[in-house]
C-alpha cells in the first residue's frame, strides 16, 4: 500500500502535479452552494452539581456547556459548475481504468453537474444517482423539506469497472417476516436510496467540521468501489472521513484541503485513530 498524504493546498494547483491513472476511486463532496456561511461550534457539555448549568437533560439533570473553536466557509460560488469542472477534468483524468468517481451534492446543482459529467466521463459511464436520506434539522411550512442529498456515480471504463457487491454492508429487510429466516438474518443489500442518520452533535464520530459526512456512508462507497490496496482520492477533504473510510477498508489515501482549519480537523482526526500519513 502507498503511503497515506494530507495536502494543504488550492485543488486547482495539487492536482495537476498528481500522476494519470493512480486512483482506483475518488470521493469529492464539495460546497454545496447554498448561498450562506457554513459554520460549526464545538461545544463541551459536562455535568453541573447543585442544580446549577444551563441546559436540562434525561430525568432533570443539569448541564453546563462551554463554547469552543468556530469553523466556517463562505458556500456561494457565481457559476458553479465552470468553478467545479477543471476538478472533473482532472478526475478522470487521474482514475484508474477500474475507478469511479462519486460526486456528492445537493438538489441546487446536481442536474448542471450530471451534464458536466456527462460531457466529460460520457453518457455511457454513468452508473448511479444515490439518494442519501436522512431525518435531522430544521423543518419549513412552505415545501416539502429538503432532506436528502444526491450522489452521482460515474465511472472510468463501463467495461472495467469495479463493484464489489458481497463486500458491501447489509440493510435489514423492511418486511422481514416475509422472507426466510436466512435471508432476514442476512439483511439485503443495498439498493440507490440509503438512510443514514447525520453525525450525531455529541456523538463520538462528531469532529466540529460544519459538513461532516458519516462514517457510514464513505464506508460504504469504499468497500463497494475499489479494491484493496487502492489509493483513494478526495480533493475537498473537509473532516478527513475519506481518509478514515479508506485506512478502515485497507486502502491508502490522498486528502487536499485547501482549508487550514480543515487540515488541522482531519490531522486530530488521524492522530486520535493512529492513522499514519505524511503532511505536505
Amino acid at each position: 500500500m502507498t503511503e497515506n498524504r494530507l495536502l494543504l493546498a488550492d485543488c486547482a494547483e495539487a492536482l495537476p502535479r498528481l500522476s494519470n491513472a493512480r486512483f482506483g476511486l475518488i470521493y469529492i463532496d464539495p460546497p454545496f452552494n447554498t448561498g450562506r456561511r457554513r459554520s460549526h461550534t464545538r461545544m463541551r457539555t459536562q455535568r453541573a452539581e447543585g442544580g446549577e448549568g444551563d441546559r436540562t437533560g434525561f430525568a432533570g439533570r443539569r448541564y453546563s456547556t462551554t463554547r469552543g473553536a468556530t469553523t466556517a466557509y463562505e458556500d456561494a460560488f457565481d457559476d458553479y459548475v465552470a468553478w467545479l469542472q477543471p476538478g472533473l477534468c482532472e478526475a478522470h483524468r487521474l482514475l484508474a481504468a477500474h475507478g469511479s468517481l462519486y460526486l456528492h451534492l445537493d438538489y441546487r446543482e446536481v442536474h448542471y453537474c450530471k451534464l458536466a459529467l456527462d460531457r466529460i466521463f460520457g453518457r455511457e459511464n454513468f452508473l448511479n444517482e444515490i439518494i442519501w436520506a436522512y431525518d435531522y434539522g430544521g423543518r419549513t411550512r412552505r415545501r416539502w423539506p429538503p432532506k436528502h442529498d444526491n450522489i452521482l456515480v460515474y465511472v472510468k471504463d463501463r467495461d472495467q469497472y469495479v463493484f464489489n457487491q458481497d463486500e458491501m454492508d447489509r440493510e435489514p429487510y423492511m418486511a422481514p417476516g416475509l422472507q426466510t429466516p436466512e435471508r432476514a438474518a442476512r439483511g439485503k443489500t443495498p439498493t440507490d436510496v440509503w438512510w443514514q442518520t447525520v453525525v450525531p452533535t455529541t456523538g463520538s464520530e462528531r469532529t466540529g467540521y460544519p459538513t461532516q459526512k458519516p462514517l457510514a456512508i464513505l464506508s460504504r462507497i469504499v468497500r463497494a468501489s475499489s479494491r484493496p490496496g487502492d489509493a483513494v482520492l478526495d480533493f475537498f477533504a473537509g473532516s478527513g472521513t475519506t481518509g478514515a473510510a479508506a485506512h478502515q477498508a485497507g486502502r491508502s489515501f490522498v486528502l487536499i484541503d485547501s482549508s487550514p482549519d480543515a487540515v488541522a480537523v482531519c490531522q486530530r482526526r488521524f492522530d486520535a485513530l493512529g492513522i499514519p500519513y505524511r503532511m505536505d
